[in-house]
């Protein structure tokens, strides 16, 4: 099968979104599928205001339309509700063409927190965006009833994967100081709630892998924190590791796919019990979730490591690609 995949989130952002569909697009590629990826970078494109990270892609449609037309997919997904997802979306309703979509992130949410827009608008919108489609895949039962909730007509369940063989228990501990080392990775952000985490009044040292528009900001406020920025590969694995517990302050995640990886490397997570949170971490010998995160904390380091490893061990890349293969939505092409 030829798969068309569209998404506005590319490198170089460094998220579980991105993971996803990285991580997916190889594993169809060793189904036997071509997949033509279209991502920002492949575009003339200008850094998303305070994301410079994030690329848009504006004004690339022909572009992206000569690609789809020369590339003559046999099922089109649009993973994202920017530039090229709007672009692609028009094209596939022109042409009469179905497609899949995906839910990544609580855009509404997240639009609701850093200008005060309401939720409804924000998802009137994404029902807009969505319901065009024939399907909208979601990462956990939670967010496909939320979606339905929502208006949103067609959520199916689309779950994720963790890479075991990359993310596993080490020997030597790169995180130095005082235990336990408590540690956050992700994008440093409002959205993201790191400071209910940073001024948890608990023993040990306070880690924070990742970077973004807040974190000046805290890194003055918080000067006992310590700031690594981004970290990759078997490096972001190793620091990961060395951690304690891996704390997961948001409340807006729709996953939180580092909750696994951290959960691979045998390393228990403290959270809040709401989305994302409470379909990943199903079971207390893995984590423990509390409206009270240093209640969480304190008892999430208490956890046995290896219980978190073989937790983690359930989730396949492979599935998570299957899964998402059955979804899409195969174009009939008149001869």
């Amino acid at each position: 099968m030829k798969i068309a995949l569209i998404t506005d989130a590319w490198q170089p952002q460094i998220n579980g979104v991105v993971t996803t569909l990285r991580t997916i697009t190889e594993r169809l590629r060793t189904f036997g599928h071509e997949v033509e990826t279209v991502t920002p970078d492949q575009f003339r494109n200008w850094p998303c205001p305070t994301y410079p990270e994030i690329r848009l892609a504006l004004g690339a449609k022909g572009k992206l339309i000569q690609r789809l037309q020369a590339f003559r997919p046999d099922a089109i997904h649009i993973a994202t509700e920017g530039p090229l997802g709007f672009a692609a979306r028009s094209y596939c309703l022109k042409h009469k063409q179905p497609f899949t979509t995906s839910f990544h992130t609580l855009f509404a949410e997240y639009v609701n927190v850093r200008t005060g827009i309401p939720l409804g608008v924000g998802y009137r919108f994404l029902s807009w965006f969505h319901n065009a489609g024939e399907r909208a895949m979601a990462a956990t039962p939670g967010l496909v009833e939320q979606l339905r909730q929502r208006c949103i007509k067609n959520p199916v369940l689309w779950s994720r994967g963790v890479d075991t063989d990359l993310f596993k228990p080490r020997q030597g501990a790169l995180l130095k100081g005082e235990g336990p080392h408590l540690l956050y990775v992700g994008r440093v952000a409002v959205e993201k709630n790191i400071e209910a985490f940073l001024s948890l009044k608990t023993p040990g040292t306070k880690w924070i892998i990742g970077d973004g528009p807040q974190r000046a900001s805290l890194e003055k406020k918080y000067p006992d924190a310590v700031f690594l920025g981004y970290k990759h590969g078997e490096d972001l694995a190793t620091h990961i590791a060395g951690a304690g517990v891996f704390v997961f302050p948001s409340r807006t995640d729709t996953f939180g796919l580092v909750m696994l990886e951290a959960l691979a490397c045998g390393v228990p997570v403290a959270a809040y019990p709401v989305q994302g949170p409470k379909d990943v971490i199903l079971s207390e010998r893995a984590g423990i979730l509390d409206e009270d995160l240093k209640k969480a904390v304190e008892r999430a380091v208490l956890l046995n490591r290896d219980d978190c490893r073989e937790y983690a061990l359930k989730y396949s890349w492979d599935e998570c690609a299957r899964l998402f293969e059955s979804h899409l939505a195969p174009i009939q092409y008149s001869t």
